[in-house]
């Protein structure tokens, strides 16, 4: 299948990359950064998802990965910047599915404001998109993560004292590796054939906590 992945450079969006080319797949990644990642099977583009995007057709799976935590820009970007991608690949008659990366944050509100509530629309928006997209036999679901290992959260790795704060807020006394987001994702939209409009928390139980800390 053809795969679209907004932001590839790294963390869960190039370990979804990873994924769907170890499964076979054909996959274009855009990113405001460059990407060191080469394969057969990749092709990235360098672009900024809230401005034009260059034309893509009869794209089959669609993964909105591309965000920031804070700095400002949160709605413009994760929301504004998901639905301008969704609205232009996503909503057409070769559609298979898409996910949409969101937040354990969207359903408690325990972080940035801003980023809360940007994924928090990212959800409802997800759940709009499931209802314009099931005609084509097409589903559509978010994943909201709680803690995982990514260079985006690399200060806290760093920091033992500040990482071990954060692990006592889960019930399982850990976080989600990259990998484990990617192989949820190609579930959602390789195998599954019926799950549409939902949102599914993995977060190692910390949403029964949610306390943020950083």
């Amino acid at each position: 299948m053809k795969v679209l992945i907004t932001g590839t450079s790294r963390g869960i969006g190039l370990a979804c990359a990873k994924k769907y080319i170890e499964m076979g797949h054909e996959v274009i990644g855009l990113d405001i950064s460059t990407s060191d990642f080469i394969h057969a099977n990749y092709t990235h583009i360098i672009a900024d998802i809230t401005k034009n995007l260059p034309d893509i057709s009869d794209i089959e799976i669609l993964i909105n990965n591309a965000g920031i935590q804070e700095g400002g820009n949160e709605i413009d970007v994760n929301l504004k910047g998901t639905i301008n991608v969704t609205e232009k690949y996503g909503i057409q008659k070769k559609i298979r599915s898409i996910v949409f990366m969101a937040s354990s944050s969207a359903s408690n509100g325990a972080e940035f404001p801003l980023y809360a509530a940007s994924k928090g629309g990212v959800v409802t928006y997800m759940k709009n998109v499931a209802l314009r997209i099931a005609p084509f036999q097409a589903t559509s679901n978010s994943i909201s993560a709680g803690g995982v290992i990514t260079p985006l959260n690399q200060h806290i790795l760093d920091d033992e004292n500040l990482y071990k704060k954060c692990l006592n807020e889960t019930l399982l006394n850990k976080w989600a590796k990259d990998y484990e987001i990617a192989d949820l994702t190609y579930y959602l939209t390789n195998i599954n054939k019926s799950i549409t409009g939902q949102d599914i928390l993995i977060d190692n139980g910390e949403q029964l906590k949610s306390n943020f800390i950083w």
